[in-house]
């Protein structure tokens, strides 16, 4: 029995030994540390290498624990090489540092700025220089050339060696030609043929005329567009069921152009069948929204009418002050009548009301600036039309160029905040006019103005123009809100000399003009605003030439005009610097005669209209204005007074150039009667948005006639005026830019001319 024992315990020790010879020979050898010895560190301390040890002075180490921290040193990025010996108790750690990037080089780059470059490196100058943030720059740099449509591009990394561990990265870069789209196909349409498709997506087959635009150039991200314009042209034609199946760019054999094939399912068409809306806000009833439902039973489905209809019913609902209602479309469709049902819900929602307005973005313009244009106020229930409007106004002001305005939840269930994030701009503009006439020659204008003066709205305007025959001066300061009042209040100066005797001047006499005046603008509603002008003016006709119409010798000397101006304004446009949508009209009654020389009555209408067309891009606008000026108690209107009509109204006619006239002198005489018109189109020119280019087809007619003066030599037709032309504008980095060409196609034989015209300007 004993020995049975002895035998066991003799097992067990023997399997203990094994055991831990096994774990000794994982674990490699353990040996205390006597000492650590860093070599080879230039740049980083030895004490920093340390720290990456798991081992200190005194404890024991092991095999594995040496790998580990061999591992973490080279995931440092610091070090292209280490090594880590161990000698009877010492652990050398030898290092070969990474060297520091002393400058970064693009070489060979036209297409693409350093600037631009240099913001998809991760290597900058002094960072430490790896191979592998080497290679994933190359990558960057070659998927930044092929956004832009250059897949042949090669970018090669060159690395030269400076003293004191220094670098120099060089990047040479062969950009290589534009890859294009040579031909994009459609499989499987049936219904839309394949140009109407290629019409329908914004990626472009590549034509000469397309040198501005890079949507001939292959993106992924584009075609990933193309496949949801594609998808909302069918869901709002009936095909419901309709997908893309696949979308692939094969790249030609010699790699200098691009095949795009869009391959699709159309589906069936669908029609809607029964409507209805559920409405689980209890002060709302289905009824009561039901007449906002614009998806019609027996009507080809139309998803954007879903859309809209969800639209209007937010709208309608936010002007309520539910702020976050929800409106989800209960969809049946049956597949063999292909029948589409709907039903929306809207889920139920508190009524809200505004906790709390918050501004920011506005680093010079004063809070109170921006708070004034809402339509809201703080403790005011929630209306989100009132707070699409006060958007409108704030972007209006044209002080920011952007406003958006977000809404969260309050600090109860029932209440809301207003977050206004806007985004500053220049508001000082200099611009500069200039044109050429077959009667003036050149002249031009410089206009200086700002439009939020010391960050609290005022505006204040300076122009100066300078003309072969005209010189003017003007000076203008609008308080917009007087005395805390919404009152727009402010004054006007200026002086005017128009130089009958230069070589290039249309008239034969010099006027001199000096006056001013005061005026109020206040608003009557929303749209409609009150203007309220008083002003004084003194014409002084001198120089007139001795061969001059003996009509405008007549009126030789000095004139004062004294008048009250009474306007009113209607205006619904949804911008008054770039409008897209809406309509504006103002009517002028003018009444001179409370003191001063001249006594008439003149009234005038303008209005201008604004509609899109294909899209937000295509604008159709026109515009139209008629005035008429009476003498009154028997007296003659002065040419002072008189309306003149030009290039400013009918393109392609001079300053002066349209209406009565003194054929003996060729003297424009004025006249007491006009109407002018322009209908345009305005369109972009298949260029990048960022360009700011757009172009424009447009038609003036007007027509001025009725003067008091009457003889054989004057000419006085109420015969229609035409002319047709085309614009070029570009907001150019120094300012907006326009070009216009014009050609008078319906003119009397006195008129005069001209054919081209340019403007340009500067921001600050």
């Amino acid at each position: 029995m004993l020995k049975k024992i002895s035998f066991i315990i003799f097992v067990l020790l023997t399997l203990i030994c094994v055991n831990v010879s096994d774990i000794n020979a994982q674990e490699g050898n353990v040996a205390e540390v006597k000492e650590i010895v860093v070599e080879g560190n230039q740049r980083v301390e030895s004490d920093t290498i340390k720290t990456f040890l798991p081992v200190k002075v005194g404890s024991r180490y092991s095999d594995s624990e040496l790998n580990s921290a061999l591992d973490e040193l080279f995931a440092t990025g610091l070090f292209s090489d280490v090594k880590i010996r161990r000698t009877e108790g010492i652990v050398t750690v030898e290092v070969v540092e990474n060297p520091i990037i002393n400058e970064l080089v693009f070489e060979g780059n036209k297409r693409i700025e350093d600037e631009d470059l240099t913001k998809e490196t991760s290597l900058k100058p002094r960072d430490v220089y790896t191979k592998t943030a080497l290679q994933k720059d190359v990558r960057r740099i070659l998927d930044l050339y092929q956004k832009s449509g250059r897949f042949s591009a090669i970018v090669t990394p060159k690395v030269i060696t400076l003293e004191q561990n220094r670098v120099n990265v060089v990047f040479e870069i062969d950009e290589g030609s534009k890859t294009e789209i040579s031909k994009i196909n459609f499989v499987g349409n049936k219904n839309f043929s394949d140009e109407t498709l290629r019409n329908t997506i914004q990626t472009k087959e590549s034509r000469w005329y397309r040198f501005f635009s890079s949507d001939d150039a292959y993106d992924p991200d584009r075609l990933a567009f193309d496949q949801e314009l594609l998808r909302r042209l069918y869901i709002a034609n009936g095909f419901a069921d309709f997908r893309v199946t696949s979308a692939t760019a094969e790249l030609t054999p010699e790699r200098e152009s691009f095949i795009i094939t869009f391959s699709i399912e159309e589906g069936d068409v669908y029609t809607f069948g029964d409507m209805g809306v559920e409405s689980q806000i209890a002060q709302v009833s289905s009824d009561q929204v039901s007449g906002l439902v614009l998806t019609n039973k027996g009507e080809k489905f139309n998803a954007e009418l879903m859309d809209k209809t969800i639209e209007k019913m937010t709208q309608y609902l936010g002007d309520l002050g539910y702020a976050f209602v929800d409106i989800k479309p209960q969809i049946s469709r049956n597949t063999e009548t292909d029948i589409i049902g709907i039903v929306y819900q809207i889920l139920e929602a508190p009524r809200v009301y505004v906790e709390k307005i918050n501004i920011k973005g506005n680093s010079r313009t004063l809070d109170e600036v921006v708070r004034r244009e809402f339509r809201v106020a703080e403790g005011d229930p929630y209306n989100a039309s009132k707070i699409k409007r006060s958007q409108q106004r704030i972007q209006n002001l044209g002080y920011f160029k952007k406003a958006d305005i977000t809404t969260d939840r309050g600090s109860a269930e029932d209440k809301v905040e207003i977050n206004v994030d806007v985004e500053e701009q220049s508001t000082g503009e200099l611009t500069i006019g200039a044109g050429f006439s077959t009667a003036d020659g050149a002249l031009g204008d410089i206009s200086l103005s700002e439009r939020n003066l010391l960050g609290k709205g005022q505006q204040l305007r300076l122009n100066l123009t300078l003309a072969a025959s005209r010189r003017q001066v003007d000076l203008g300061f609008t308080e917009p809100y007087f005395l805390d009042k919404n009152v727009a209040a402010g004054f006007d100066i200026f002086s005017t000399k128009r130089d009958g005797q230069s070589s290039t001047s249309s008239l034969s006499y010099d006027l001199d003009s000096v006056g001013g005046a005061l005026r109020a603008e206040y608003p009557l509603s929303e749209h409609l605003s009150h203007f309220a002008k008083y002003s004084l003016r003194s014409d002084n006709i001198t120089d007139v030439d001795s061969d001059a119409s003996t009509f405008i010798r007549q009126q030789e000397g000095k004139n004062t005009t004294s008048m009250v101006s009474n306007s009113l304004q209607y205006d619904t446009r949804d911008s008054k610097f770039d409008p897209k949508n809406g309509y504006i009209i103002r009517y002028n009654f003018d009444v001179a005669g409370l003191g001063g020389d001249s006594k008439f009555v003149r009234n005038e209408i303008r209005s201008g209209y604004f509609i899109p067309t294909f899209n937000e891009d295509w604008v159709f606008k026109m515009f139209g204005k008629v005035g008429n000026i009476v003498g009154l108690a028997g007296e003659d209107v002065r040419i002072n007074n008189r309306f003149f009509l030009g290039s400013t109204e009918v393109r392609g006619f001079n300053n002066e150039g349209i209406g009565p006239r003194d054929t003996s002198t060729k003297d424009p005489l004025g006249g007491n009667f006009y109407y002018a018109g322009t209908v345009e189109q305005s369109f972009p020119l298949g260029v990048s948005k960022d360009f700011g280019l757009s172009g424009s087809v447009f038609s003036d007619f007007g027509s001025l006639f009725d003067v008091d003066d009457t003889g054989a030599n004057i000419k006085d037709s109420d015969a229609i005026r035409v002319s047709v032309g085309a614009g070029v504008s570009w907001l150019s980095p120094v300012g907006p830019i326009r070009i216009d060409f014009a050609e008078a196609l319906v003119k009397e034989n006195f008129d005069e001319t001209e054919q081209i015209r340019f403007s340009f300007g500067t921001k600050f």
